[in-house]
């Protein structure tokens, strides 16, 4: 930096501003003394500028899965595409944090960032606690209620539970819930979060039409939150006796698997075999037949996230905000993929 300021006949100070914030320099100065580095090759050394701020000017994102499977998933893409507005807008960068060998709570000290977006913790197994002690500002998104964290959601049980009125309405008695994967051992009677809430509201809605759970044609399989975990889904499912007549995905993702097995079989969708979803990603309108689905604003859900965070982290640095609690509305989409229960 010195070498730059004798270059440029200008102070250190002012090769500082240049790269930290150049509004305070005119027009000539900045010039100046960015010709100057230019002709010394010199660029600033991340790593030295983040020591001296304290600061990385990246957000970071907890992720609840391995990349190459979050990276399949086109939900992500979107929740990312929220965020990013807000990066752009607010001049950070975004890193992706996997599980580290399989804990979200090891990958937390080797992240080098201002803040997390926490995406789907089903349960605090420390996380909460790792960020709090380290004064890590972080904001919950699709996960448990902590006082004072801010946290963005939807109710996925009142979502579920609109999917099986609709289906019941239509009919159908023999169920196929297939949820995303869970670390909990010990099946559903051990979800938590999400996947756990969904559930609740599918068995909500059952039980109005005097359904249980565990009766006869009632079925609840997990499967990787992939098109292949759908489709796998849909094998077993279909492979049961007696059969479903309506497959309910807890995703998308998982719902496009099912029609691609229910393809590949030779299954008339919605004539033998209705199909639901979860998100209203960009896919679901493509589908053949095209997918009845719940909708929620995920983009919106990953720009109020990042929004959070970036207060959060003002207020790290001494500027007081209160936390944030946002629950955002969901629609349920009849589209062509669901219909009257085929007859036995």
């Amino acid at each position: 930096m010195q070498d730059v300021a004798d270059r440029a006949k200008v102070s250190k100070s002012a090769v500082s501003l240049a790269y930290n914030d150049p509004r305070k320099l005119s027009e000539t100065t900045l010039g100046n003394i960015r010709a100057a580095a230019a002709e010394l090759g010199y660029s600033q050394d991340p790593a030295a500028r983040m020591l001296r701020r304290r600061r990385t000017d990246s957000l970071g994102l907890l992720l609840p899965q391995q990349l190459d499977r979050v990276l399949e998933n086109p939900y992500y893409t979107l929740f990312m595409q929220g965020i990013g507005q807000v990066c752009q807008r607010e001049g950070f960068t975004l890193l992706l944090a996997p599980p580290l060998r399989g804990s979200m709570l090891r990958a937390i000290p080797y992240a080098a960032v201002d803040g997390f977006i926490v995406c789907g913790l089903e349960f605090d197994r420390g996380e909460v606690t790792a960020l709090q002690q380290r004064g890590v500002p972080f904001v919950l998104v699709d996960s448990e209620d902590h006082d004072g964290v801010s946290s963005v959601d939807i109710d996925d049980g009142a979502a579920m539970e609109e999917v099986v009125d609709y289906l019941v309405g239509l009919g159908h008695r023999r169920f196929t819930f297939v949820a995303f994967e869970t670390d909990a051992e010990g099946g559903p009677a051990s979800w938590r979060g999400a996947v756990r809430q969904r559930l609740d509201g599918a068995m909500r809605g059952l039980r109005k039409a005097g359904i249980d759970l565990s009766d006869d044609g009632i079925e609840v399989v997990e499967a990787p939150n992939t098109r292949a975990g759908g489709a796998s889904a849909f094998r077993r499912a279909w492979g049961a006796s007696p059969r479903p007549t309506a497959v309910v995905a807890f995703s998308d993702i998982l719902a496009v698997g099912v029609l691609d097995g229910a393809r590949e079989a030779g299954v008339s969708v919605p004539a033998q075999l209705s199909v639901s979803g979860f998100d209203d990603l960009i896919e679901a309108g493509w589908t053949r037949p095209a997918l009845t689905t719940v909708r929620q604003p995920i983009v919106s859900k990953g720009r109020l996230a990042a929004e959070y965070l970036v207060e959060a982290i003002a207020a790290s640095e001494g500027t007081s905000v209160d936390a944030h609690r946002r629950r955002l509305s969901t629609a349920l989409l009849v589209r062509d993929s669901t219909g009257p229960a085929a007859s036995a």
